[in-house]
């Protein structure tokens, strides 16, 4: 049996990285949950967990320097993946902060659902997701139910950038990536079975990269 892959997960005061790190710890993976950028660089893979608004998830992770680390994990082809709002904030902005700059790893922004009859913001609770593009995170996991809570989605610039979609009142993007990167909007570690499946995608992954 090979040796569990060492997996940082970054912490910033983003509310959900104990969850997170009890999900992959149980996908098999040695984790450290730590806010300091040399260590995140030193790992075999990095996840960024998310919760709250993107402005002030930016501000912490510039506040700890872990901006500048994230653009360098994913400049060294390190594998890394964004869960929830970190999905936002691979992006260059939003609308929820004007003003505030987005990591920038993926070109376009994010904006918020429009309210519609019968359909309330924020989006709460399960929903399907529909596979774009086939990639190794996602694999087996067309057509299952994850759960979501968020009031914006992004929308990618490049139409290839976007991995797996889902349906609220629009199709919007609920998962999206390049190269070394993937990031879905969804919680996965609140998915029950199909998350975990999606976390062990990720370190067998991982692995191949």
């Amino acid at each position: 049996m090979p040796e569990p892959l060492n997996v940082a997960v970054v912490d910033y005061d983003a509310g959900n990285t104990l969850s997170v790190t009890r999900a992959l710890d149980k996908a098999g993976a040695s984790v450290e949950l730590t806010a300091d950028p040399e260590k995140v660089l030193r790992t075999d893979a990095v996840v960024l967990p998310g919760v709250g608004a993107f402005g002030d998830c930016m501000k912490k992770l510039r506040d700890r320097g872990m901006d500048a680390a994230c653009r360098e994990v994913y400049r060294s082809g390190k594998p890394f993946l964004g869960v929830c709002v970190a999905l936002q904030v691979f992006f260059e902005s939003s609308e929820e902060s004007p003003g505030i700059e987005g990591l920038g790893l993926l070109p376009g922004g994010v904006t918020r659902f429009k309210a519609a009859e019968g359909l309330k913001v924020p989006h709460m609770g399960w929903n399907e997701l529909s596979v774009a593009r086939p990639h190794p995170v996602l694999d087996g996991l067309d057509g299952e139910d994850f759960y979501f809570v968020h009031s914006y989605y992004p929308v990618p610039e490049e139409p290839s950038d976007v991995l797996g979609t889902s349906e609220y009142g629009t199709v919007f993007c609920a998962a999206a990536g390049r190269e070394n990167m993937a990031a879905v909007q969804f919680h996965p570690e609140k998915s029950s079975r199909a998350g975990l499946k999606l976390y062990q995608n990720f370190l067998a992954w991982a692995r191949e990269l």
